[in-house]
């Protein structure tokens, strides 16, 4: 898979939206191995400490900062840069803050994305867009099934909702400006949107995340304190869904009218697991630790989610590499590296090659076509 996404995307000029968010920077470190010119537009790292900062991303990677919700600015920045590819990451990502604040979690989700769009929109150069939802962009109705790409999008939250907008704003511009049947005829630009499950994976401190509150505790050796034990949800490992991106980006660029949709990556069946399970498996990593459920009323969060990826898996080819099991056992290895006080170049390292050992994983469980 590197081989292919070398030959893809080096010497591209690509902008990353939320490049100090945790899978911002996990995704521009990835296509900065892959030889691409990554220009970051993002506003400081969220959390002391981050990814970001701790793999010194910024020496790497043109930095800007700037805020989706500035249209002025973002456009600027498109218009110095000429990128041929646009992945959108930045957003309000917790569904907590947006109860707190659902007027903030609504400009830069929603207004954030149709800023990113026009920028699209008045730049030629760009070739591919990839707007990256999330899981709970689907209106929620707590059955069994995998949501598909053809069911409701809604959310009971705020936040939920916002993705939801996100979806139909994006849907609306490919049909109104970036139409797959007019590709190469008035336009040769590719919009596609795409949903992934609970992310996991070492340097994420994110506020109201599960992962980092296990982290945060442990470190203290405080217990860990779970709202929600029987929500069940479809962990994957950060570099699961960013391949896709990746794979997705790759395929547009050589075919826009065909692959330009929405798409979901999720995990397989046995890493969708409830939060008490996976709490659990977190002390198992770390050598100790113990947990609480805190039973005070809480705001609404929904208890089962899960996606249907087979489309992916299907028209791209893109399948998972680890499971749950193997996601935490990598996630909490890095935490473990990053607490024994390893200089920034050494967390760098390590970092590029759990991107290499994951590809390495690919190319074994599937075949030489994902090196």
């Amino acid at each position: 898979m590197d081989k292919y996404f070398s030959r893809i995307y080096r010497n591209k000029k690509v902008l990353i939206t939320g490049h100090t968010g945790f899978k911002g920077s996990w995704l521009s470190l990835w296509l900065t191995e892959l030889g691409a010119e990554v220009i970051g537009y993002s506003l400081d790292p969220p959390t002391k400490p981050n990814l970001f900062e701790s793999i010194n991303l910024k020496d790497k990677i043109v930095h800007v900062i700037g805020d989706v919700r500035d249209e002025r600015h973002l456009i600027s920045a498109f218009e110095k840069y000429q990128p041929e590819f646009v992945f959108h990451l930045a957003a309000q990502s917790l569904v907590r803050l947006s109860y707190r604040e659902p007027r903030f979690t609504y400009e830069t989700n929603v207004m954030g994305t149709v800023n990113i769009l026009e920028a699209v929109r008045k730049t030629k150069s760009v070739r591919v867009c990839i707007i990256v939802t999330s899981d709970k962009c689907y209106e929620n109705r707590e059955w069994i099934y995998g949501y598909r790409e053809i069911d409701p999008v809604g959310g009971y939250d705020p936040y939920s909702s916002s993705k939801g907008c996100a979806e139909l704003v994006t849907a609306s511009y490919r049909r109104s400006f970036f139409n797959p049947e007019d590709y190469s005829k008035t336009h040769h630009t590719a919009l596609s949107s795409v949903r992934a499950g609970n992310v996991i994976g070492g340097g994420d401190w994110g506020k109201d995340r599960i992962v980092p509150d296990c982290i945060k505790a442990l470190c203290k050796g405080e217990t860990i304190v779970i709202r929600n034990p029987l929500a069940i949800r479809p962990w994957q490992y950060v570099l699961e869904p960013l391949s896709g991106y990746l794979l997705l980006g790759a395929l547009m660029y050589e075919d826009g009218a065909r692959y330009s949709d929405a798409w979901n990556f999720g995990p397989s069946d046995e890493s969708i697991i409830t939060v008490e399970a996976l709490v659990k498996l977190v002390i198992k990593h770390w050598g100790s630790g113990n947990y609480t459920i805190d039973t005070s009323r809480h705001p609404h969060e929904a208890v089962f989610l899960k996606l249907d990826a087979s489309k992916a898996r299907a028209l791209l080819g893109w399948k998972p590499a680890y499971n749950v099991y193997e996601a935490i056992e990598k996630t909490i290895n890095w935490y473990k590296n990053f607490y024994n006080n390893v200089c920034k170049e050494d967390l760098y390292e390590y970092t590029v090659r759990e991107i290499k050992g994951y590809v390495n994983r690919l190319s074994d469980k599937y075949g030489e076509k994902f090196r």
